[in-house]
Formats: structure tokens, C-alpha cells, sequence
């Protein structure tokens, strides 16, 4: 890592080819690990889209439901990004062990009431306006699934340690594994192999709960390997609550938590409203969901890695490093959201066909992802930025920005063009769209303002 003094000496080009490096080794698998995290949603709709199109929309339902309180529960555990890369930055590794145990402590807090709202949803079903195909396997699923809360909050919080004390592989490795372990659970319980029952979609969610499980044991795992090589054993010096440090982590989380809320409930709030319609669109949406949720897998992996670059170097009291980090990552995410995007308009049938071939479902979502493909470049930006900014530590801006853009603009104008114009589900992806645009100019902005004042 280059000092202050010693980077002044460095030529320019030299200085950018080693930041960058530095950036690549940690995003990669940081961005290996987003997409391994996805693709056990991917698995799951993959392996469930044999059954029928309601059983996708089933998933879907269900996902939408579970991740809307338990990711504002991960998103309270992203102060750790702050908390322990600062920490790691000046070298104090014992503060970055104490800031862990406070997020495990929040884990563990904010389950049962994770696993409450989740667990009432079912019954407002008919309220919602669900359609009656859907009802039965998403009430299936989501009653197993909800049981997968705490390891995956627990899971988060050993994660966010990980990464910021640079040790990213593990996370890579725990979430490609469980990868395989959730695949193998999904062809042994939904259709009944090796001797087991077919389970349906219930046995779907049973293979996601144990692959999650899986994950958190693994990472816990690593952290006290981790602790016991720099003879600082994890549970044998185990700290307690402390007050000062819980109240700093909440502080640094909530709006973090809170931003997470407003863009994964808006669309968790449009998969509830498309649910409303035929069981093939709401088949479409939440495979074109899934597919741009996949795409931005990798800028969210540099939003990990641009907050935790951004973090080590205000650590350090390095502040045109931070700057350049920060600014670097918003550029490599935005290049590769314009290659998805590419890939959205001119190959939609192929990567459809992954998941179903029927007609309708297939019609509906090529024109999804055409709409999906105009916002790819402003997803990047907008989180980048935010994860950028995190490592500032600040954390309300894009809060308030996420209010605006999703509860001011996406939904109220998704909602009017999708059920009062003929534009339909097309309409609801029209708000979701303006919305991503304006987030990202004022992320952007902010992460501009912000880092010249660091």
C-alpha cells in the first residue's frame, strides 16, 4: 500500500496501474461472490420453472416478501463496511474484532422480528390482490424459507468482517459452494430423488435454508482461522456488548439499511403489484428481475469494494487515494452495465429460454428486458456511488435520494402507468427506470462533492 509521502513520488501511470490492481483483487472476488449469492436465486427459479409458470411467480412472491425486512437487516450490518475497514486502515485489528461482535449481537436482535413480518405475510395474500395459483405454492415456500433468517443475517455479518479486513476469498468460496449444495438440494427435493419425497417448491426453500446455513458456518469458520493466526483466538477473546460502538454501527447502518429498503422494496413492491396480473406476466417480470438483479451482482460487488478501497485509505488519512478509488470503480461498473445492456437488447430469447419457453412468457419478457437494458448504466452509477460514499461514512444522502426516487417517483408513476394506461407491466418498468436515473445524478453528485472533502 502506498503511503502519502512515497504515492507523490510515483508517476501517474505507474500510480493508476497499481490502484487499480489493488481494486481488481479486491472486486473480483467480492463480484464472484454478489453472483454466486444470486444465482441461488437464479437456481432455485431455474429448477421450480419446470413445474409452470405459476410456480415461478410462486418464488418470486416469496423472495420478494423475505428479502424486503431481512436485506433491511443486512443493510443495517453494512456499517461494518465503515467500522472495520477504518479500522483495519490504522492498524487497529482489535477494534475490528469488537466491531463484528456488535454486528453479530444486531443479527441476532433483528431476527425474530424479520421472521414475524415475514411469517404474517401469507395471510394478507387475498388483500394484495395475489392470484389464486400463486397463492398456495408461495405460502409453501415462504413458511420453510423464513427459517433461513438468522443464518443469513449471521452470515452477513461475518462477511462484511472478512471483506474488510481484505480476506474476500473465503467469501467467494463459501458462496460458490453453496451454490452446490443448494443445486444438489433442489434436484434431490423437488422432484423426489435418491429415495426422498417430492417436495415441490417447499422442498426448494428447505435446500435454500440448509445451503445458508452452510454459508454461515463457513464464514464463521474463516474469521476464527483469521483470529487464531494473529493469536487473538475469536471466542476465547470474545467481546461483549458495548454501547458506544452498537449505537455507532446503527447509526452508520439504518440509512444504509433504510436505502437498501427503498430500492429492494420498490421492486419487491412491482413483484407484488405484477402478481396482480396473469400468472405469465408475473413469470416474465421475475425472470427479467432476475436477470438484471444478476447484472448488477458486479457493480454491487464494486460497490462492496469501493466502499471497503475508500474506507482503507481515509483510514490511512490518504484522501486523493479515497477519491480515486472511489471514481474508479464508478467507471469499470458503469463500462460493464453497458455490455449487459447490450446483451438485454440483442440476445432476450436466448437468455429467457434458461429459464421457460413458454410463448407467452417468453413475448412478454423480451420487451421487459428492452425496458430493463435503458437503466443498466444508471444501476451501476447509483450504487457504486453509494457503496463509494459508505466508505466516507456517509450514508443518509443516498438514503434521502432513495426515498425520492423510488417513493416519490418509481412507484406512484410505475402504479399509474401499469393499472390506469394500456401500458401495463411495461408501464410499472417504466417508473423503476426513472427512478434508477435520478438516483444516480444525485449519487453522482454527491460522491463528487463528498470525496473533494474528505
Amino acid at each position: 500500500m502506498l503511503s502519502r509521502a512515497s504515492a507523490t513520488q510515483v508517476p501517474p501511470a505507474t500510480r493508476f496501474r497499481s490502484e487499480l490492481r489493488a481494486l481488481l483483487l479486491l472486486a473480483i472476488p467480492v463480484v464472484l461472490s454478489e453472483l454466486g449469492w444470486m444465482a441461488m436465486s437464479i437456481v432455485d427459479t431455474i429448477m421450480v420453472g419446470r413445474l409452470s409458470p405459476a410456480a415461478i411467480g410462486a418464488v418470486g412472491i416469496s423472495s420478494a416478501i423475505f428479502y424486503t425486512p431481512t436485506l433491511f437487516g443486512i443493510g443495517l450490518l453494512l456499517g461494518l463496511d465503515t467500522l472495520v475497514a477504518q479500522a483495519f486502515g490504522r492498524g487497529d485489528f482489535d477494534d475490528c474484532h469488537r466491531a463484528l461482535a456488535q454486528g453479530v449481537y444486531l443479527a441476532i436482535l433483528y431476527t425474530p422480528i424479520a421472521m414475524l413480518l415475514v411469517g404474517i405475510a401469507p395471510h394478507f395474500f387475498p388483500v394484495m390482490g395475489i392470484t389464486e395459483a400463486v397463492r398456495a405454492p408461495a405460502t409453501q415456500y415462504i413458511r420453510l424459507l423464513v427459517y433461513s433468517t438468522l443464518p443469513l443475517l449471521v452470515y452477513a455479518a461475518f462477511r462484511r468482517y472478512l471483506q474488510g479486513v481484505g480476506k474476500v476469498r473465503p467469501v467467494t468460496f463459501a458462496l460458490i459452494s453453496a451454490n452446490l449444495v443448494n443445486w444438489f438440494g433442489n434436484w434431490a427435493l423437488i422432484y423426489g430423488k435418491l429415495g426422498l419425497p417430492a417436495m415441490g417448491v417447499r422442498g426448494s426453500a428447505l435446500s435454500t435454508c440448509v445451503a445458508r446455513t452452510y454459508m454461515a458456518g463457513v464464514l464463521v469458520w474463516w474469521a476464527w482461522k483469521h483470529e487464531r493466526e494473529r493469536g487473538h483466538p475469536l471466542f476465547a477473546h470474545w467481546p461483549g456488548l458495548r454501547l458506544a460502538q452498537f449505537r455507532r454501527l446503527l447509526q452508520l447502518g439504518w440509512p444504509a439499511a433504510s436505502q437498501m429498503l427503498f430500492e429492494v422494496g420498490a421492486f419487491s413492491v412491482a413483484t407484488l403489484l405484477a402478481g396482480r396480473l396473469s400468472p405469465d406476466i408475473l413469470a416474465a417480470h421475475q425472470i427479467v428481475l432476475n436477470s438484471a438483479s444478476l447484472t448488477y451482482m458486479v457493480p454491487l460487488g464494486f460497490s462492496a469494494a469501493a466502499a471497503i478501497t475508500v474506507g482503507h485509505a481515509v483510514g490511512a488519512g490518504d484522501r486523493a487515494r479515497a477519491r480515486r478509488g472511489g471514481s474508479m470503480a464508478i467507471v469499470i461498473g458503469a463500462i460493464f452495465m453497458a455490455l449487459a445492456a447490450t446483451a438485454f437488447l440483442t440476445i432476450p430469447r436466448v437468455l429467457i429460454h434458461v429459464y421457460t419457453h413458454d410463448l407467452q412468457t417468453v413475448a412478454v419478457g423480451v420487451r421487459l428486458l428492452a425496458v430493463a437494458a435503458v437503466f443498466q448504466i444508471f444501476d451501476a452509477i447509483q450504487g457504486i456511488g453509494t457503496g463509494a460514499l459508505r466508505g466516507l461514512g456517509k450514508t443518509r444522502g443516498p438514503m434521502l435520494i432513495n426515498l425520492v426516487a423510488y417513493g416519490v417517483i418509481g412507484l406512484p408513476v410505475g402504479y399509474v402507468l401499469c393499472f390506469k394506461t394500456s401500458l401495463g407491466i411495461y408501464g410499472l418498468w417504466s417508473g423503476l427506470t426513472l427512478a434508477l436515473i435520478f438516483a444516480a445524478g444525485l449519487v453522482l453528485a454527491l460522491w463528487l462533492k463528498g470525496s473533494r472533502a474528505v
